[in-house]
């Protein structure tokens, strides 16, 4: 680290926040380009996160990540927002300057980065199935139908969810919605993605092989303990299965470009933080 290199703050928001993997991800970039980094685990006041940001500025604050369950709040917070964002209507990330509060969600990108990571050819013309209509699906179906798939399906146990979160993006591709007890009766799909958080719980979706076709692959946006009852459901079914530990690391890597305007590299990063879930 150079000399008189000037300390750059930052946090996450998040309740609960104490096992976020956030601060070290981003202490781990920052060690790639020798910046001193204070990144701080905050746990959110619902309700009063406009309060609790005011004093990290105040402090001196970059910028901030944003996790559950606090994404919209901080979302009608910012004073400009990214499309991504919008379209959401939750922010993963916060970019202080001057008076200004930028918000942005970088999940969907982070998402199909790490998608590509695994298979170049996963989205275009595929068809894919999206499990959830809540705030983890809203952040990156604009990602997801920008990679121009044959089709997207977003299944969910509220058929009124699922198509309001459709109808938000309809200007970007067509989406269909059904409820999982009828995805047995949809042609099957190339990827599965579990955008629910059932596995919180101990839980996982009740995915079936018959969903997928020969090559498909079931991709969990969870990660260490969450993502365990879909991977094990999957290794009983024989199902390729991914969990979100590279979208976790991709969307921090597209952050911390926002605030620092350096692109680290990930695949050390992902290396060492499975090394230790």
């Amino acid at each position: 680290m150079a000399e008189g290199t000037p300390l750059i703050r930052l946090a996450v928001f998040g309740k609960p926040v104490s096992q976020s993997l956030s601060p070290r991800i981003h202490g781990l970039f920052a060690q790639q380009f020798g910046l001193q980094l204070e990144y701080l685990a905050i746990e959110a006041d619902p309700g009063k996160l406009g309060l609790q940001i005011r004093e990290l500025v105040n402090d001196g604050g970059r910028g901030c990540n944003i996790t559950a369950p606090v994404k919209n709040e901080a979302w009608r917070l910012a004073t400009r927002c990214s499309d991504d964002a919008n379209r959401a209507e939750a922010a993963n990330t916060l970019v202080f300057a001057g008076t200004e509060w930028f918000a942005d969600n970088t999940d969907g990108a982070g998402l199909v980065r790490d998608l590509r990571r695994i298979d170049p050819d996963s989205l275009e013309s595929r068809r894919i199935c999206l499990l959830g209509a809540g705030g983890a699906a809203a952040g990156v179906l604009a990602a997801l139908l920008a990679q121009r798939p044959g089709a997207v399906v977003i299944a969910n146990r509220t058929l009124e969810k699922a198509r309001d979160l459709g109808n938000r993006h309809s200007d970007l591709g067509e989406v269909s919605v059904c409820t999982p007890a009828d995805l047995p009766g949809q042609p099957p799909f190339d990827l599965v993605i579990n955008a629910t958080s059932l596995g919180h719980s101990g839980a996982a979706p009740e995915i079936e092989r018959g969903w997928l076709n020969r090559n498909g692959r079931c991709y969990d946006m969870n990660y260490g303990a969450a993502a365990a009852p879909l991977a094990e459901r999957c290794a009983e079914l024989a199902i390729p299965y991914s969990d979100g530990l590279g979208m976790l690391v991709g969307q921090a890597a597209l952050s911390f470009r926002l605030w620092t305007g350096r692109i680290p590299e990930t695949q050390a990063v992902m290396d060492e933080l499975s090394s230790g879930l």
